[in-house]
């Protein structure tokens, strides 16, 4: 029976400067986290007159120079024009009920979609009947938030081809708050594979595709995929879990530098502790000097 042990190992550790009465694990907008300079300023914190400030309610949480707080809300509240990764739960009459991380389930109407082929028509009879032939329970889908509802459940499209079902990847979940707003959230990374960043919170990772997507949203490769593909999203899903654990924004650019910094070690690795926090920390100084 084979045992994974890890031996100590000296950590060079960088002592806060700040005093005990001057630390805060539980804040609320607008605490000072510390009047201290020289802090790495994590999510959920921003600078006010140089001192470090909370942005959102949460636990303070301290990874050596980096100060993060952590929310406590995590529940997806949607805003018109973001872009959800969500599951089909349920197909009710002219509409499908999606599951987006929020409080109350999404719903697409038919009316909403694109028709295979891009087909643009009113919605018949015929369509209603064969509204499982499009999407059933379980399938996953990419959509756009087109309106809130008073109750504050959202209303999804997927009018736009690169919206619709999702065929093989992997679905990884972290929280919303840790999702940077950016004006396109679909992107196609140098390393070969492409990740869609859900606004509320949902990640799907899946192999770049040559093809153009002409199906309307409906076309699902089923082709093998390699093993260097999916070592690729392997690794990729590991960093992703890496830099939600130590509450990094998740944005394409923070992506790939993890997951070029995460390349010396082998995929398994990367969700060890010491591994994962050399990882995050070379990210770190990676964003610093681009910012810098």
């Amino acid at each position: 029976m084979a045992a994974d042990m890890r031996l100590p190992s000296v950590r060079k550790l960088i002592p806060f400067s700040v005093s005990a009465a001057d630390q805060k694990d539980l804040v609320v907008p607008g605490d000072v986290i510390t009047p201290e300079a020289g802090f790495m300023r994590g999510h959920g914190t921003y600078v006010d007159d140089d001192k470090l400030t909370a942005s959102v309610a949460g636990q303070v949480e301290r990874v050596d120079k980096l100060i993060c707080v952590r929310p406590f809300q995590t529940r997806f509240y949607g805003e018109i024009g973001d872009v959800v990764v969500g599951r089909i739960t349920e197909v009710q009459q002219k509409r499908w009920k999606v599951e987006t991380n929020s409080r109350l389930d999404s719903m697409l109407l038919l009316s909403s979609i694109n028709l295979p082929g891009g087909e643009l028509r009113r919605r018949s009879v015929e369509d209603e009947l064969t509204m499982r032939e499009y999407l059933e329970e379980g399938d996953l889908i990419s959509a756009e938030v087109q309106s809130v509802f008073s109750d504050g459940s959202l209303s999804l499209h997927t009018r736009s081809l690169k919206y619709g079902k999702l065929g093989q990847g992997v679905l990884v979940q972290v929280s919303p708050s840790l999702i940077k707003r950016q004006k396109s959230h679909f992107h196609n990374l140098p390393c070969g594979a492409s990740i869609i960043l859900g606004n509320n919170g949902y990640v799907w990772l899946f192999p770049t595709s040559e093809q153009d997507e002409q199906a309307g949203g409906f076309y699902t490769d089923l082709e093998p995929v390699s093993l260097s593909d999916r070592e690729v999203i392997s690794r990729l899903r590991n960093c992703l879990l890496a830099l939600a654990a130590h509450k990094v924004p998740l944005y394409d650019t923070s992506v790939l530098y993890c997951f070029e910094s995460s390349l010396e070690h082998q995929v398994k690795d990367i969700l060890k502790p010491e591994v994962m926090e050399e990882i995050v920390m070379l990210t770190h100084h990676k964003l610093l000097e681009q910012e810098g």
